[in-house]
């Protein structure tokens, strides 16, 4: 039963920028962002907490970031120092429990119910992973305490930074009772705002709507609103992510003109994609997809199931997804999805 468990989620306060201010504390009180340059079309990829008090996030175009703030310190990024720093981290967590979840280079999910130091105590085991990772790397870490991964995560993020938020069991109902349902897991702006647009913006209004409303609203995903609305979510903490696609992109200095500029720009992205689907072996494919951003930020992605990967199949769906809009493009990628490894085990069988 998911109220038996105790599942933790760590995440690193601003981890890039946390890094580089640690190396260099005269970046402390000023605000810090790492991202791509203005003139290279980048994107902010981390900043800091003075950084956010004008508005930065990640995300966000690192042109917009600087009109938001002109004296804005901008850093290219130093991803192997960052990964170092993860891999230390993420270390102090296998010293607790061998199930470990890792999201990103700064975020994962723990499973704890087993562990019997700490006198079982999830808080305890929280203040110890707060305390060794700011001894052994200078890094601050958010630790939510709860019996899901969904409120766990939600914790994490209540008291940042340099937070510590626990839900016990007890409390479970009417923690989410008063939830927004913009906290919810899977609710992005267009769930949100259909949610918004049918009064709906607690989980307890949300908890009014009975299961058939919500299928016939929201298909499939209507019954995971009604299980996070009562804080069912009995996910596990999975030791090995399945990977689901993979994939290559490119954000061009110059915006594509024109459908021709587009197709011409594929080859190269195709061959990278070869050579990364070469790197994971070919594994089995489920299907193809196109990713275009065009000028207007908008963003559109085109999937096919019946070609195979190659270049004249990624022109096909490139046209068709350029045709959606038909404005330059800023952004282009191209990438697989890959067959789930229950299917390939099926396909396997012998028959």
């Amino acid at each position: 039963m998911s109220e038996l468990r105790k599942i933790l989620h760590v995440d690193c306060d601003c981890f890039f920028a946390a890094v580089e201010m640690r190396d260099d504390p005269s970046l402390r009180d000023i605000p810090l962002a790492i991202g791509g340059s203005r003139e290279r079309r980048g994107v902010i990829a981390t900043c800091n907490y003075p950084a956010r008090a004008f508005g930065i996030h990640s995300a966000m175009p690192t042109a917009r970031a600087l009109r938001l703030c002109p004296h804005l310190t901008l850093l290219p990024g130093h991803f192997e120092k960052y990964r170092e720093v993860s891999a230390q981290i993420q270390a102090v967590f296998h010293e607790l429990t061998p199930l470990v979840e890792p999201l990103s280079l700064d975020e994962a999910f723990l499973d704890v119910t087993a562990v019997e130091g700490f006198r079982g105590s999830a808080t305890w085991m929280a203040r110890w992973i707060k305390e060794e990772c700011y001894r052994r790397t200078g890094i601050t870490v958010s630790v939510g305490a709860a019996s899901s991964k969904f409120l766990a995560k939600i914790a994490s993020d209540w008291e940042k930074p340099d937070g510590l938020t626990v839900i016990p069991p007890a409390r479970v109902d009417a923690f989410v009772r008063e939830l927004p349902v913009k906290k919810l897991h899977g609710v992005g702006p267009a769930t949100g705002a259909r949610l918004d647009a049918m009064g709906i913006t607690t989980c307890a209004q949300l908890r009014e709507l009975p299961i058939e409303r919500l299928l016939d609203e929201f298909g499939k995903f209507g019954r995971r609103l009604f299980e996070l609305a009562r804080g069912i979510d009995e996910r596990p903490v999975r030791v090995e992510r399945e990977r689901k696609s993979v994939s290559v992109e490119t954000t061009f200095d110059r915006d594509l003109p024109d459908l021709a500029s587009a197709r011409a720009a594929l080859a190269p992205l195709c061959e990278r994609l070869e050579g990364r689907l070469e790197r994971h072996g070919h594994p089995p494919l489920a299907g193809l997809f196109v990713k275009v951003r065009f000028d207007d930020f908008s963003l559109t992605t085109l999937e096919s199931r019946g070609l195979s990967p190659a270049p004249e199949s990624y022109t096909r769906l490139l046209e068709q997804a350029w045709a959606r809009a038909r404005r330059p493009v800023r952004l282009l990628g191209v990438g697989v999805r890959l067959l789930p490894e229950d299917a390939r085990q099926q396909l396997s069988l012998p028959l």
